[in-house]
């Protein structure tokens, strides 16, 4: 999940200059993306920040195999991400589309890794134990 996430982190945080903005009006951005140049860069690669994250959640710990706790987790990780943003004043632009955006990729994410999600058992929440473990044909 780290070795997944930290290049886009880092990326994310590199300054760009200073001052920052803020839009807190869904979809106005990704509207303005979409007449760009930058279509491919900007929906990828925020579909792609909490991608790792989202995949591996419910294959390591059974509790996010409900898939809505993916999706608030990945939320929550991209508001903080877009408030250091802004509180740093990096030049970089906070959006609610990218919280919107790197939710849906790490939501998809986890719906990809479904086949290997740890067994679900209720009020468990770590790793499967020895005798649950089993394997995986891939």
């Amino acid at each position: 999940m780290v070795v997944g996430t930290a290049p886009w982190l880092w990326m994310i945080f590199t300054p760009l200059g200073t001052g920052r903005s803020v839009n807190p009006v869904p979809l106005r951005d990704l509207a303005e993306v979409l007449t760009e140049d930058r279509v491919v860069e900007q929906l990828g690669g925020n579909l792609l920040v909490f991608a790792a994250l989202g995949f591996l959640l419910p294959v390591r710990w059974p509790w996010f195999t409900r898939s809505y706790r993916i999706l608030l987790v990945a939320a929550a990780a991209s508001i903080a991400v877009e408030t250091a943003q802004f509180a740093l004043a990096i030049g970089r632009h906070s959006t609610v589309d990218d919280v919107l955006l790197n939710a849906a990729g790490a939501y998809l994410a986890g719906r990809l890794s479904r086949r290997w999600w740890a067994p679900y058992s209720p009020g468990r929440f770590g790793p499967p134990s020895v005798s649950e473990h089993h394997s995986v044909a891939l």
